[in-house]
């Protein structure tokens, strides 16, 4: 029972282009209330929280968590093989891992219940050429996080939250330069 709920509660997670809910502003409303940016919501609100302590998959099955990542900025973008914006904005993060590598981490954390066997099909399918296939089949970070996916969270080299975006993105473009540049 308790399976089938959190698969209910991922589902219904799923960004489908539905209007933003707005949420509460921090003490400084207007530097932490969320913005709206024009392919998704941008929430500066957790700025300088640092990254959860979470375990997940690495793509050669091991344990990891953000920690190790330190260093130098890391994107996490959480995503579903069941999710179409998160599948849509895949290509974009890929072509944004290829640009940045060696200055930014892009670490796209599946929030897949079935874990590698719902995502090796998918990931084998699209050839990406720099992202590699995190697993979070426990969907401990969608839980932290209460996402909607697709999101994607920016730490700074120290682990600290720049900003985090609900929807689906395209971050190959302009826009995403200019909220990546924040982590340098």
């Amino acid at each position: 029972m308790i399976c089938i709920s959190v698969a209910l509660l991922c589902a219904a997670a799923c960004d489908r282009q539905s209007p933003p809910v707005e949420q509460a502003p921090a003490d400084n409303a207007a530097a932490a209330a969320p913005a709206l940016n024009e392919e998704g919501l941008l929430d500066r609100s957790h700025k300088g929280e640092a990254a959860p302590a979470l375990a997940f998959k690495t793509p050669e099955g091991t344990d990891t968590t953000l920690a190790a990542f330190k260093g130098k900025p890391v994107l996490v973008n959480l995503w579903a093989t069941w999710c179409a914006p998160c599948k849509a904005e895949m290509p974009t993060l890929d072509a944004l891992a290829l640009r940045e590598a060696g200055k930014l981490t892009v670490l796209t954390i599946s929030q897949d219940l079935q874990g590698a066997e719902a995502v090796a099909p998918y990931w084998r399918a699209q050839g990406f050429k720099a992202l590699k296939p995190y697993l979070d089949p426990e969907i401990g970070f969608s839980m932290t996080y209460a996402a909607t996916l697709p999101m994607t969270i920016l730490y700074d080299a120290q682990g600290r939250e720049l900003w985090r975006m609900t929807g689906g993105m395209d971050w190959s473009g302009p826009k995403a330069a200019a909220l990546i540049a924040e982590a340098s």
